[in-house]
């Protein structure tokens, strides 16, 4: 009796060969323009200590005490599949001491976990790209990472509105808050019931609330923006007056808050309909108190996240996603003994940088098959009589071009259909330790 098929956890997919090209092909894209402005990649672990989030996130937030991969380890530590990015880079960067003199931009790229329900484009294993900068106060970096937020969105060919806002400082924010306070209470039972349950604890989600009815009382609420710090009012001008420099779009959106504390001054969202409902394609903003917060010196901090499987998405909808890049060359061993030579002659064309597969011993039908299902420009089939001197023929598969020739000289045969050799492959010194029979 066969046992049970065993499936994938709910929410954590599979991405073969045929999806992963158009993964590869954005990260290569992101990585390539990540540079252009100086930022380097740091690889932080999947698994952190569990404190680290609830200090980072806010232990009565839905994803510290819903959403959350958390598990006791063989030593009883608690420790939580990270469900973003930046907590990890704050922790590491302060363990490393990597912000001490320093103004730090690093990138991360990889997955993250959270326990939600699965649905179309939001899975419990899904992948980000976050930015994060140290130590750069000013809102000249702000206009910066904004831009570069926008040059992302417009490499991966997405179309979305900038929206921006100011939380002021912590100070400001304080006064603020009581007077959305005194704005919100006699209005309490026109709210839903999860804004009624955090009203008291923390009113400011209730400006960022999906439901209707909070949105209408939302958009009556005053606005932050009229209540700033006179610094944080000079730096969110400052801002805006970048951003029309740099020709990049955007509308103040007053609802647009962050529920945590160390968040302050400027945060943004570019946000679209394309997927249905509007939806945040990117979002991020300055949170200069959580280095503090972790145990760090109180460091000025900015950074943005993005999700990968969103702007894939948003690449298909335009027939934009790469495909999976097909060999140059199928090469086919009819028998046994050709085999060793085509492998051979397939390993010299790699170290030229051409890309070959490789199949056999099999009927000149089935390598015919495989060479067809392989999308090879060109594919070529070695037996017996070619080992004796017969002609070789190499042909184009979905083209005219043909050349015979001698097998050893199948790489001036490609050359003469038009295939250059970009460079040779890097591992083509032939430095193996020689196999050696024990007595």
């Amino acid at each position: 009796m066969a046992g049970k098929v065993l499936q994938a956890v709910r929410g954590m997919n599979d991405i073969f060969p045929e999806e992963s090209a158009g993964w590869q092909a954005l990260e290569g894209d992101l990585r390539t323009l990540l540079a252009l402005y100086d930022y380097g990649e740091v690889r932080l672990p999947l698994l952190e200590s569990t404190e680290l989030f609830a200090r980072a996130i806010g232990d009565v937030t839905d994803i510290v005490q819903k959403e959350m991969y958390t598990f006791d380890d063989r030593n009883g530590d608690s420790l939580t599949l990270r469900p973003e990015g930046t907590a990890g880079c704050v922790r590491a960067a302060i363990q490393t001491q990597s912000m001490r003199g320093q103004t730090p931009r690093y990138y991360y790229m990889g997955p993250m976990f959270r326990h939600e329900r699965p649905q179309k484009g939001r899975y419990r294993q899904f992948h980000q790209l976050g930015v994060e900068v140290f130590g750069l106060p000013a809102a000249s970096t702000d206009a910066e990472v904004i831009a570069l937020s926008a040059r992302i969105l417009r490499t991966a060919g997405v179309t979305a509105a900038l929206q921006i806002n100011s939380l002021g400082s912590p100070a400001a924010r304080a006064h603020y808050r009581s007077m959305l306070l005194d704005y919100l209470r006699p209005r309490r039972a026109e709210l839903c019931a999860d804004c009624r349950e955090r009203m008291e604890r923390n009113p400011l989600r209730v400006l960022d609330c999906k439901v209707p009815a909070c949105q209408d009382i939302a958009r009556m609420a005053p606005h932050l923006a009229d209540h700033l710090d006179e610094d944080s009012a000079a730096h969110f001008a400052l801002l805006q007056s970048l951003l029309t420099a740099l020709d990049i779009p955007y509308q103040v959106n007053h609802s647009l808050v962050r529920g945590l504390d160390y968040y302050n001054r400027t945060v943004f969202e570019w946000v679209t309909d394309a997927l249905g409902a509007q939806g945040t394609v990117l979002a991020g903003g300055r949170y200069d108190g959580l280095v503090a917060q972790l145990g760090g010196a109180e460091t000025a901090a900015i950074g943005f996240a993005v999700g990968l499987e969103r702007l894939l998405a948003l690449q298909a909808l335009q027939g934009r996603v790469a495909k999976a890049a097909a060999p140059l060359l199928f090469i086919g061993a009819l028998e046994d003994a050709a085999v060793a030579p085509a492998w051979q002659i397939a390993e010299r064309l790699r170290d030229g940088g051409i890309s070959v597969v490789t199949s056999g011993p099999a009927t000149f039908k089935t390598l015919m098959k495989q060479a067809e299902r392989s999308r090879a420009r060109f594919q070529a089939v070695i037996g017996a009589g070619q080992l004796a001197g017969e002609t070789l023929i190499l042909k184009e598969q979905a083209g005219e071009g043909r050349w015979q020739g001698d097998l050893d000289a199948l790489h001036e045969g490609l050359r003469s259909l038009g295939v250059d050799f970009p460079q040779p492959a890097p591992h083509t010194v032939r430095n193996f330790a020689t196999v050696r029979t024990l007595s």
